[in-house]
């Protein structure tokens, strides 16, 4: 990957939102000024069509937004941290931490593996919680390239 998954732009850590739509719209948003998504609709109906398949709300306050599209022009993660939070579909609650993978339409390896290494580290209780300790963007940022994105 030639750009950073993720950066201090694409997060947004004091996110309010009345539900998961409007979250996701509020991320999908970041992308499309960081100039990783052409077409924030176009990119948005690819998200909730796959949401339609099947809700990606992980255990333990996490909403796992996906897509590929071709709206997408580089491998992205945004991140947001919820206020309060909002139900996206795990039996044990409303999620505090969503974050949305954005990736190219013809990047189906990129979009497994970067799913794959954000779930490993999301189902340990301590990597949710030093997600939602951390003080700023840039803090949430670092802990995920250092954590998450393969080498």
């Amino acid at each position: 990957m030639s750009q950073l998954l993720t950066t201090p732009d694409l997060v947004l850590t004091d996110l309010a939102a009345t539900d998961r739509e409007d979250a996701t719209a509020q991320l999908i948003a970041v992308l499309h000024a960081a100039g990783r998504v052409t077409d924030p609709e176009g990119f948005a109906a690819d998200v909730r069509a796959r949401e339609a398949q099947m809700p990606t709300g992980m255990p333990g306050g996490v909403g796992l937004p996906h897509a590929r599209s071709e709206h997408v022009t580089a491998p992205s993660l945004a991140i947001g941290k919820l206020r309060q939070g909002v139900d996206w579909g795990a039996e044990d609650g409303p999620a505090r931490l969503v974050f949305l993978i954005a990736a190219p339409a013809g990047g189906d390896s990129d979009h497994l593996k970067i799913l794959a290494a954000l779930a490993r580290r999301l189902v340990h209780e301590s990597f949710r919680q030093s997600l939602l300790d951390a003080p700023d963007a840039a803090t949430v940022a670092d802990i995920i390239t250092r954590e998450v994105v393969p080498s």
